[in-house]
């Protein structure tokens, strides 16, 4: 059961990488990266409000707290899946995707800042591991020649941030009620903000046009089947193991990027990619233990 658990995981992250690719693909044919994270949300949820209604009785819950912190992870996946895509068009796949998953490294320096963790060196040395592959990454040790613009990196930034957001609202809301009703709830308001910003021409034209089922794949791998599989296995995976495993998400986007797309990285941003995989999965199997 441990490894099943394990291969759910593994699943789910790979899915997620291969939607940074398709969602590239919808860009490079001329979509607002907005309505690309909108018709991700949107199918999503639609899958969500499905395992919901498959055990209505059990699943409903009324209450106000589950639905401010629901609310609230609605909010962090709006920014991160808008973010995440905005990084994909100034920069590329993998430079978007790896910037995402530092966001716990800036997590835990925003504790140190406010006192809600305690400070020591080997978390600042995570951090300054963090912060040099991101230059590294990034190329900004050589400002005359920075090979990834300002707004891919901040959007990378920002949709890691986005991304604990989530993680903070969810873990809340799932301490309250199944995770069936956090999801729905979360996607369902993720769908009316998108909905506010999102191009209007462009988002009745996708669903008749010739990429429909790219963003119905895109939905499904991206969101819907993805989260269902994660959450599923992570339930039989040990945090350790599940930090580890979910860093399958960043390679697999890094790859199709290099392979199916032909993005390119010197071995200097190769080597900071790495630094910053390998410190934040340290520093999450620490802080799991």
């Amino acid at each position: 059961m441990r490894f099943a658990g394990i291969g759910l995981v593994m699943l789910a992250a790979i899915c997620w990488g291969v939607s940074g690719g398709i969602a590239d693909i919808l860009m490079s044919k001329g979509w607002d990266p907005i309505v690309i994270s909108l018709y991700r949300g949107a199918v999503g949820f639609f899958c969500f409000l499905v395992w919901f209604l498959f055990r209505f009785k059990q699943n409903w819950s009324f209450s106000p707290r589950l639905y401010k912190w629901s609310l609230l992870a609605g909010v962090g996946v709006a920014g991160n899946f808008t973010f995440y895509f905005l990084s994909i068009q100034s920069a590329s796949i993998a430079v978007a995707a790896t910037l995402m998953y530092s966001a716990p490294v800036f997590v835990l320096l925003f504790s140190f800042l406010l006192r809600i963790e305690r400070s020591t060196w080997f978390k600042w040395g995570c951090i300054a591991g963090v912060l040099i592959g991101i230059i590294l990454l990034t190329g900004a040790y050589n400002m005359d020649s920075i090979t990834v613009s300002f707004l891919g990196a901040a959007s990378g930034l920002a949709a890691g941030l986005s991304y604990a957001l989530f993680i903070f609202g969810f873990k809340n809301a799932s301490e309250i009620g199944k995770p069936q009703t956090t999801l729905t709830i979360a996607f369902f308001a993720f769908c009316i903000i998108l909905l506010v910003f999102a191009d209007k021409g462009q988002t009745a034209a996708a669903l008749t046009s010739s990429d429909a089922g790219w963003f119905i794949l895109l939905g499904i791998l991206g969101a819907g089947i993805s989260f269902i599989l994660y959450f599923i296995g992570i339930r039989r995976t040990a945090p350790t193991t599940a930090s580890m495993v979910a860093m399958v998400e960043p390679v697999t986007a890094s790859l199709f990027g290099v392979l199916v797309i032909g993005d390119s990285m010197t071995m200097i941003q190769l080597l900071g990619m790495v630094l910053i995989l390998v410190t934040v999965t340290v520093l999450s199997v620490k802080q799991s233990d």
